[in-house]
């Protein structure tokens, strides 16, 4: 079968909205998401035991068509063979909808899939463990609809699933529900999953954009080219070519912010009766108060998740709005909190507080939706070791130093807006199409001619220990000391 393709002109995005659900709407939800776990569990039984099975026979010197067959990881193998034995392991399985079990499998699949990529070598990144079975107490509740009744309807407060049937949401659904009727949207999908105590319903949809059309806003920005640098004390420092700071957004910090509430929270689940006994290491009957406590807790990360979200939301908005070039840093942010244990603890909590990653990830769609254009630096790229004066290199820069001073020229500058600079100039040179540069001295113009420009002066093939170690500084080093090395894939920290 041939992978769907997205026609010219449209775009697949999102639509989330929260359920109001009755209590039998609740149930019946329960029963989808369960019906999914037991798809998955049962079929990762059964792959498992005919795996060992087969290892078991090929032990007696069993080899070729003598083995007992194998069953395909693929969906639609999985999906056959689950068809063939739901009647005799889940009699019940009529009362759900068949998405329900398609949702289970699917992961499965998805999950083999990974794992046997990733053990030949095929998938980059961290190994990939076997499926393990899903157990109701830790499992996400998600189920995804893909075929039968999918819709907003007309009153703009209420959807259709399939089997489910008329569902009320919590806020309007205009949003689609205009695009659905003017045929410049079309529902592929719908996911419910359970939440921060809410469940959410997500549409996947297709959806008709101007793509490419650079609005008029946009082509008469003062600040068409811009650099952005990210880091977890300022979320975003913008800058342009000629060293201008165009802006600079302060980091929520939902998290710090909640850190004592969670922390009230969470030694109040521990006095309570748990799941588990650590003295006769048995499971134990939750409490109802620890399951009360357990819904505030997840609340309160629900809530940091939003104003987080809210936050980067609102920011690559407006930079995808206001310029037409934006040059972002390649950022390895999972490795940027591997290393350091205990004594880095701190800086790996802000920096997933500040979800860094997401920043990229917005802007790389949001850019085409508005018309601007996203450059990406090379992930070994200087930007906050480089002078956005001279373009000399200060390899030994540590996280404590919040003030560039140059070695080279004596140029003393904030190290974040530098580093806003370099890239900025970077994006300048590489999108520019007669070569457009702006000098290495932040003072040029960004139509002053090629000049030097920070990448000029260093190339990413020669940035050393350019990211590196400096995630893993410790916090109490001294200025101007920093950790030498091999280059990491880490990238830089700011």
């Amino acid at each position: 079968m041939a992978r769907f393709e997205v026609p010219d002109g449209w775009q697949v995005q999102a639509y989330r909205f929260a359920l109001d659900l009755t209590p039998a709407q609740v149930s019946a939800m329960e029963s989808h998401c369960g019906g999914a776990r037991f798809a998955f569990n049962h079929m990762l039984s059964h792959v498992k035991s005919v795996m060992d099975q087969r290892s078991a026979e090929r032990s007696y010197g069993l080899d070729g068509d003598e083995l007992t067959p194998p069953v395909g990881w693929s969906l639609a193998s999985l999906r056959k063979v689950w068809n063939g034995r739901k009647d005799a392991v889940a009699p019940w399985w009529a009362e759900n909808s068949k998405e329900a079990y398609n949702s289970g499998l699917d992961a499965l699949a998805r999950g083999l899939d990974a794992w046997s990529k990733s053990r030949s070598g095929h998938r980059g990144g961290a190994a990939v463990g076997f499926p393990r079975f899903k157990t109701r107490a830790r499992a996400g509740k998600s189920v995804r609809f893909t075929t039968g009744a999918i819709r907003v309807e007309a009153d703009r407060h209420h959807v259709t699933l399939p089997r489910l049937g008329r569902i009320r949401t919590h806020e309007s659904t205009r949003k689609l529900a205009r695009r659905v009727e003017i045929d410049t949207a079309r529902i592929l999908s719908a996911t419910v999953r359970f939440a921060g105590g809410r469940w959410l319903c997500s549409f996947q949809v297709l959806a008709q954009r101007a793509i490419g059309a650079r609005p008029a806003h946009i082509a008469g920005s003062a600040y068409p080219v811009v650099g952005v640098d990210v880091g977890v004390k300022d979320l975003l420092v913008v800058a342009a070519p000629d060293g201008t700071e165009v802006a600079r957004v302060p980091a929520p910090r939902p998290l710090r912010v909640a850190q004592d509430r969670l922390r009230a929270l969470q030694r109040r689940a521990a006095r309570q009766h748990g799941p588990y006994d650590p003295v006769t290491d048995t499971r134990r009957q939750p409490s109802k108060r620890w399951q009360r406590t357990q819904a505030r807790i997840g609340r309160v990360h629900a809530h940091v998740a939003a104003v987080r979200r809210d936050a980067l939301a609102k920011a690559t908005t407006a930079l995808a709005q206001q310029h037409q070039v934006i040059t972002v840093e390649t950022l390895f942010a999972a490795g940027m909190r591997s290393k350091g244990g205990a004594r880095k603890r701190g800086l790996n909590r802000a920096l997933g507080d500040a979800a860094l990653a997401e920043i990229r990830r917005m802007l790389g769609y949001k850019t085409v939706w508005y018309g601007s254009e996203l450059v990406a630096a090379p992930r070994f790229y200087p930007s906050s070791k480089t002078c956005s004066a001279c373009g000399g290199r200060k390899p030994n820069l540590t996280l404590a130093e919040r003030t560039y001073v140059c070695e080279h020229c004596g140029l003393a500058i904030d190290r974040d807006l530098g580093a806003a600079i370099n890239l900025a100039r970077l994006g300048d040179t590489r999108t520019g199409e007669t070569g457009t540069g702006t000098g290495s001295g932040p003072a040029a113009h960004q139509q002053g001619g090629k000049g030097r420009g920070a990448n000029q002066k260093t190339r990413p093939a020669h940035a050393g220990t350019a990211g590196g170690c400096e995630a893993s500084t410790r916090h109490n080093t001294t200025s101007g000391v920093g950790q030498t090395g091999t280059a990491s894939p880490q990238g830089e920290a700011t």
